[in-house]
């Protein structure tokens, strides 16, 4: 596995997150994924590091982006012939490898044997869903589909609320959650790093994201 691959996987839970704020709306999950896992491709080809923004911040912005860009693009898509062409390709892998494997070929493997970008691919996948039109009656009452955006204020207030609690907490520990969740290092790296064992690292970390959820939620 590439790093690229690492951390497109490290960063699928934020994808899985943002697809569920948008759930339920009128768009499949499928393809509310589709769309998350694009902007996770376009996030991991387009951050630059020395802007001094985390990738997680970076990479929020632009899986909410392509998200919301299926509910502003409503109605008829038009595909070129390259595109489709494409994702006929990725179809017939894909099926040749759930036959020999049981699964899909990742978005780098596809990319690899069809000689393309990996966001290429994860456009060519997107195409092939179905839009959703903005103008389209909800349940026949006439009615138009709403469109949720996240709730910045409260994103922020969140964001405040976090970082108050990660101040009261002791040096060490604070350490441990910065490496974890905003260097984005595994467990192993975290435990070389602070002088400890994984499984020191596994079980501090359990608790202080207890203690940290009941602050917040309190």
């Amino acid at each position: 596995m590439t790093e690229r691959d690492r951390a497109a996987a490290r960063h699928m839970g934020l994808v899985h997150a943002l697809c569920r704020r948008f759930q339920n709306k009128g768009v499949e999950y499928e393809e509310l994924f589709a769309a998350g896992c694009l902007g996770l491709t376009k996030a991991l080809n387009g951050f630059d590091e020395s802007r001094g923004l985390q990738f997680s911040t970076y990479a929020f912005t632009v899986i909410a982006g392509e998200i919301k860009r299926l509910f502003r693009d409503g109605g008829a898509v038009r595909v070129s012939r390259s595109l489709k062409a494409l994702s006929q390709q990725i179809a017939r892998l894909n099926s040749e490898s759930v036959a020999q494997t049981g699964s899909e070929l990742t978005v780098s493997r596809l990319a690899e044997q069809l000689h393309t970008t990996p966001e290429r691919i994860a456009e060519a996948v997107a195409c092939t869903l179905p839009p959703l039109s903005l103008t389209a009656a909800d349940e026949g009452d006439g009615t138009q589909t709403d469109v949720p955006v996240p709730d910045i204020q409260e994103t922020l207030a969140e964001r405040l609320t976090l970082r108050r609690s990660l101040e009261h907490l002791p040096p060490n520990d604070r350490r441990l959650i910065w490496l974890r969740y905003y260097r984005d290092q595994t467990q192993a790296q975290t435990a070389a790093a602070l002088g400890m064992t994984q499984v020191q690292v596994s079980r501090r970390e359990k608790k202080l994201l207890t203690q940290l959820r009941k602050e917040m939620e309190g």
